[in-house]
């Protein structure tokens, strides 16, 4: 089953140039319940492209299980194996179709998994600017994919990754993807919740104080309509991670 709506890899692939330290919200990772059931996605979604791999509904779907295979890899060989399998897929679909957002997204992706895989090298650091020009490709397409994913994506490389001339960090672009995220899918957490992160590092103290209130208004709605099997991961991660960030602004911010 495709899996949608992501950006916590990318954080990571660009964390792991830096510190190689992982969050404590990104603890899910580890969960065995997760972890089988990505198992199982890859596995039905791998025996449907090898059926028909040039049909779309085959391809996205599994170029979507590698990316998440990846990410539940226990070690840089695995990682990368399945990064790969995502990114030769995908590449087959923009072949055949090169206007498919979700082709160029799911490269992206991939290609971000196997960043981290080969990290740190200057091979790494090369395929990151292979990332962003698909996330570019992707957003140019259809920016609303995956709820805003491409800018939602773009927003966190140019605000995680190290500045020029290391590599493609640039607050100012870091701002205007983030934001545009929200603007398309002010409804989904992880769009919030990235750009919180972002004011909060900032030290842009009215912007964060929005954005809480905006999480706190938008969590029961999302609650609702994110729902299902493949949303459990998501909101163990968005729950954890809404408490981290709301406890560093409590205590950047004290009350008075």
């Amino acid at each position: 089953m495709l899996q949608t709506a992501r950006s916590l890899p990318l954080i990571l692939v660009l964390a792991s140039f830096l510190a190689g330290a992982i969050p404590a919200w990104a603890q899910s990772e580890t969960n065995p319940v997760f972890i089988a059931r990505a198992e199982k996605a890859f596995q039905e979604a791998h025996a449907s492209y090898q059926a028909a791999p040039n049909a779309p509904t085959n391809a996205i779907p599994f170029a979507s299980a590698c990316f998440d295979q990846a990410v539940f890899a226990t070690n840089d060989s695995q990682r990368a194996i399945m990064a790969q399998l995502g990114v030769d897929a995908s590449r087959h679909l923009i072949t055949r179709n090169p206007k498919s957002a979700a082709g160029h997204y799911y490269l992206a992706m991939n290609l971000g998994e196997l960043a981290q895989a080969e990290a740190p090298s200057i091979a790494a650091y090369k395929l990151v600017h292979e990332v962003e020009r698909e996330f570019k490709t992707a957003a140019d397409l259809d920016v609303t994919f995956d709820f805003g994913g491409p800018a939602r994506n773009l927003g966190e490389l140019y605000f995680q990754a190290p500045g020029w001339p290391l590599s493609v960090g640039n607050k100012r672009k870091a701002k205007e993807w983030l934001d545009r995220a929200v603007a398309v899918a002010p409804g989904y957490p992880e769009n919030q919740l990235n750009q919180l992160e972002a004011h909060l590092k900032w030290r842009q103290r009215e912007e964060a104080e929005k954005t809480l209130k905006a999480l706190d208004s938008l969590w029961p709605a999302a609650k609702k309509q994110f729902t299902g099997e493949t949303r459990e991961k998501d909101w163990v991660d968005w729950s954890a991670r809404r408490a981290e960030l709301r406890t560093e602004y409590n205590q950047l911010y004290p009350a008075e």
